[in-house]
Formats: C-alpha cells, structure tokens, sequence
C-alpha cells in the first residue's frame, strides 16, 4: 500500500505514508466535525468552528498512527521488521515483515494498539475535564477524541482476524492447538462473520436510520471481510510452500544473450519469438547480469537498435541472489518487500539457476488446486 502513498516520513526506521484514499476520509470527517461543534457551540464564528473541526480531525489520524507505531514498536521489540505504517481511508495498517514466531508474540503485538488507544482515551478525557469552560475550544476537541479512541479501541478488539482482536483470538487458538495456520483459518473465519455482521447492519442502518451512515458501515464490513478473505489466502499460500526451497523451485534452463547485443535484437529474436521477459547477460562465457523487459522499456524505442544490452542490465553483483538451500517462503517475501520479479540461485558465486515470479506463481497455483502436501523432491 505504500506504493500508492505519499510518504510523510519515517519513524524509529518505519516509512510512514498516507494514501491517497485518506484524503477522502480527512474531508468527510472534518466537515462532519465542523458540522457538530457549529451545533454544539453556535456562539463561536465560523472560522473558530472550522480550525477546531480540522485541529480534531488531524489529532484523531494522530491518534490513529500512534496506535498502528504502539503495534510497530512491539514488533521491533520482538526483532521483528517492520515495513511502514499507511493511513488510509478505513484508518491505518502497520506492514510487519513477518508472522510472530510463537502465539505470546502474536498476542503482544496485537494488544499494543488497543492499549494505547485506551491510554489516549484515558489522556484525553483528562484534558476534557481540565480544559473545563475556561478554554472551550480544547474541551471540545478532547472530549471528542476520548470517545472516539474508546471507540477505536473497542472495534479493535472485535474477535475477527485481521483486527486487533482477531489477532489476540488466533494467538489463543495457536497457543491451544500448535498450529498456525489452523489458528489463521479459524480466525479469519470470524472475521468473515463479523464482516457480514457489519455490511448486514450497514443496510438495515441505511434504509431505517440514515442511509451514509449505512453506507460507511457497509463499506467496513466489506473491507473486512475482503481482509479476511485475503489473510486466509495467504496462510494457504504459505502452508502450501512450506518446505520447498529455492532448489526446488528455480528453473535451470536460463536463456542467456550476450551484453553487447542490441536491445532491438534482443527484442526481435528473443522476445518476440520464445515470450521471454527476463535474460541472464553474458561476456566471454561469464554471467555478467541480468536484463528484464521492463528495463528494455526505459530506453525509448528510436534507441533500441544501438544501445547494447549490458548499458541497462542491472550487474551481478547488484542482484538479490539467495542459496539453494534458501526457503521458498523467504523467497516471496524477498520479492514482495523488494517489488523484484527474479531471484537468481547461486552457490559459491556460481550461477545455479533463476526463480521468476510468473513461474513462482504457477508453483503456487498447482500446490493450492493438489492440496497442501509435503514436497516431493525429485533427483537431482
């Protein structure tokens, strides 16, 4: 998701970023913001209700990106990577690298975020009673804040993977059964129900009470429920490939062009004739790199015919290469955090093989439609 965000910054090394959906939820809730305070508090002038509605409306997304760092910091904590943090339309999402490697993790990160969401409500409501009548505008602008980091945290802790509270039932399950991915499956399972739940109210709520509040919860069911259909996916996904490595995976059979080939002959007698979008460079019998189609893409078409190869491959020294030896899982994740389409294989600086992600995603696809099964290793 950071991909399609504006970065903002990074925080204890974590990119944060806000999408573009965000924008839409910034508007929408400012103007309901400043709807209700020029309700509540008609004395004050337009411009007092707009810069309170808009203050509000910026500490609630505040709010929102110290609850997703208080899941983050744990993580990193328990030596876990995370990728970035994204504020987006249905709030925020903290990108973690990997799973906890046992259910007490899982739980403490998981529980990291309601927590300090009821640490904000508590803090908040404190600057409320304070604040008083004396300074009006910030009662008005904690008072709103403690009730909706209550909220925050409560819909957190909602028993439906991948929320908070979903988490913290698949870290119980885990801990009871010893197995993840069953734990996964059953959680995501409530996530579902929950989602269905929220899109079945969403509806009664538009057509008996108003219709956009409806709609919106309409809209989280469904983002739920597409969440949880996606994490039970991925836990598939990842049973699937368990114990296949990047031997077992990689194709040995590379075709190879020389570097000071034209890219308008590599175009017309490799592309356009065997289909394929990536090529291991050589020189004098030596690999020298790897060249892809999207990097022939980048050198405008009048050009092709005199730039060689080797001016846009990227060197072998530059390419993310793992050992045979190297999990499948590993692997996916390398191409995932790194945005890469091709891994070579190599051991001992010797070329063994190349793992694309087209021929990844084939592997993928005959694991899921033949079940999950131990791999069966072929001779080598």
């Amino acid at each position: 998701m950071i991909g399609q965000s504006i970065r903002v910054g990074r925080i204890r090394g974590i990119e944060v970023g806000v999408h573009y959906s965000w924008f839409i939820i910034f508007f929408l809730i400012t103007l309901s913001l400043t709807t209700r305070f020029a309700s509540e508090h008609p004395h004050w002038s337009l411009a007092e209700h707009y810069a309170v509605g808009i203050a509000t409306s910026l500490l609630f997304f505040v709010s929102i990106l110290l609850h997703e760092l208080a899941h983050s910091l744990v993580a990193l904590a328990k030596q876990i990577p995370v990728r970035s943090i994204t504020l987006f339309v249905f709030g925020g999402v903290a990108q973690i690298a990997r799973e906890p490697d046992r259910p007490l993790t899982e739980f403490q990160i998981a529980i990291a975020g309601p927590a300090a969401s009821a640490l904000l409500w508590v803090g908040f409501g404190a600057a409320a009673a304070l604040a008083g009548h004396r300074f009006e505008h910030v009662a008005a602008l904690a008072g709103w804040l403690s009730s909706i980091n209550l909220v925050l945290a409560l819909f957190n802790l909602l028993p439906g993977f991948p929320l908070d509270g979903g988490r913290v039932f698949r870290a119980a399950l885990w801990h009871f059964t010893g197995n993840l991915a069953k734990a996964t499956r059953i959680a995501a399972r409530a996530g579902q129900v929950v989602g269905y739940a929220f899109i079945v109210f969403g509806i009664w709520t538009g057509f008996t009470v108003n219709w956009f509040g409806g709609l919106w919860f309409a809209f989280i069911g469904w983002f739920l429920l597409n969440a949880a259909q996606e994490s039970v996916l991925q836990v598939s996904v990842r049973s699937a490939l368990t114990g296949l490595t990047a031997e077992d995976v990689m194709s040995s059979e590379c075709a190879t062009v020389a570097g000071d080939r034209s890219l308008g002959d590599l175009i017309e007698r490799e592309v356009l004739r065997t289909g394929g979008r990536c090529f291991l460079v050589s020189s004098n019998g030596r690999i020298e790199g790897l060249v892809t189609l999207h990097q022939v893409k980048t050198v405008p078409r009048e050009q092709w015919s005199r730039t060689p190869i080797h001016a846009v491959m990227t060197p072998l020294d530059r390419l993310r290469v793992v050992g045979p030896e190297t999990a499948i899982t590993e692997v996916l994740q390398m191409m995932e955090r790194d945005d890469i389409n091709q891994v070579p294989v190599t051991r001992s600086g010797r070329l063994l093989g190349l793992i694309t992600r087209e021929h990844l995603l084939r592997v993928i696809a005959a694991h899921l439609e033949f079940g999950d099964r131990p791999p069966v290793r072929a001779p080598r």
